[in-house]
């Protein structure tokens, strides 16, 4: 197995935590925060306050032998309104980390293949991979933890059977 991680922010991370986890070549999904301004270890408060200008993202382990970069950016970018500032809060804006060069070159061609299907400018931030914050908890395994809580079945679910017909090749068999 050759393990790599990325790092991708695109709204709430229980969402696209429960849906990565569903990804053939996904080793293991881990919500956090990145992209901020502080050098510590923030709580889930303090990001939501917005004071720390991190964002809420999940860092993948993969398997990159199974699966490519360039698919795990094509499942980030059609599960999430790349298009949309922020969503409510700053925390859930979309943002996608590189840790290489090579990584920052698939980022910007698939942005630009995308931006053909938007009417609309993509607002998705790319940055420089610095620093991951593993989030509370409570936090990680949210969907699998509460499946039959209110958000959970309103908002989880729909997105992941949207996510299990767009990608059908694509998610771990048994899901």
């Amino acid at each position: 197995m050759h393990t790599k991680l990325v790092t991708f922010g695109g709204g709430c991370f229980w969402c696209n935590e429960a849906i990565f986890q569903e990804v053939k070549g996904v080793v293991e999904v881990t919500s956090g925060y990145s992209g901020g301004i502080t050098d510590y270890h923030p709580s889930y408060e303090e990001v939501c306050s917005g004071i720390t200008g991190h964002a809420e993202v999940i860092q993948i382990e993969y398997d990159a032998d199974v699966i490519l970069f360039e698919e795990l950016l094509v499942v980030f970018m059609t599960i999430h309104n790349p298009t949309f500032l922020n969503q409510e809060k700053s925390q859930y804006r979309s943002i996608i980390f590189y840790e290489n060069i090579r990584e920052k070159a698939i980022i910007d061609l698939v942005l630009s293949e995308y931006q053909t299907f938007f009417d609309k400018p993509l607002l998705t931030e790319v940055r420089k991979y610095e620093c991951f914050f593993k989030a509370e908890k409570e936090h990680q395994q949210y969907y699998k933890l509460n499946k039959e809580s209110r958000y959970c079945v309103a908002i989880i679910a729909p997105k992941l059977v949207k996510f299990r017909r767009r990608h059908n090749t694509k998610v771990k068999a048994g899901t």
